[in-house]
């Protein structure tokens, strides 16, 4: 992406990449990042606005507490915004990624710290967050603590205190109990339910 006289424009580039990549036309690129113009005269969208964005999108979920973790999904580049490239890179993924892909994508929900890790203290503090944002049940403590437990163990492999992303994606892939348990309701959180 570049600016012309300040205002954000796609170049040329920039346009035939994410038309083969999201395989969308590159009329309706042109129309959705107007739109993100429109809502984004910058060409980067903040936590508010991601946060208006998202309650709009999923308006039967309170989504308060994982719209943190939501938002580190889509800034690849960590710099507290999300520019155009990186909103389509995310729907490109989410919509026709890999398992792989889009398991890496939610890998980045439970780095909080964006180290390259979950530790087990991020691992917990998301499960507890997912819990509030699900609603089924609430569970008590224990049990979220259980739960965080039980998945850390089952994807720290090499037993070293964090879990990394090759580590998240082939618990995830190999669908062990808890890993898989975590990736579903991650999902449930992100797609609308329906009616």
């Amino acid at each position: 992406m570049g600016s012309q006289n300040g205002k954000q424009m796609l170049t040329e580039a920039d346009l035939a990449a994410l038309s083969q990549s999201s395989g969308l036309e590159e009329n309706r690129i042109i129309e959705m990042f107007n739109g993100f113009l429109l809502d984004n005269p910058t060409g980067k969208m903040g936590p508010q606005k991601f946060r208006e964005l998202i309650s709009h999108a999923l308006p039967k979920k309170d989504v308060f507490k994982m719209e943190k973790h939501v938002f580190r999904i889509y800034d690849s580049n960590k710099d507290g915004l999300i520019e155009f490239k990186e909103f389509m890179l995310v729907f490109h993924i989410m919509s026709e990624g890999s398992n792989e892909e889009v398991l890496s994508r939610i890998f980045r929900m439970f780095d909080v710290n964006s180290d390259g890790t979950i530790s087990k203290r991020e691992m917990t503090k998301l499960i507890e967050d997912m819990c509030d944002v699900l609603k089924k049940g609430d569970p008590n403590n224990d049990v979220k603590e259980m739960i965080a437990e039980s998945a850390f163990t089952e994807m720290d492999k090499d037993k070293d205190g964090k879990i990394t992303e090759t580590e998240f994606v082939q618990s995830c892939m190999e669908q062990k109990d808890f890993s898989k348990m975590l990736s579903l309701k991650i999902i449930n959180i992100l797609v609308e339910e329906e009616q």
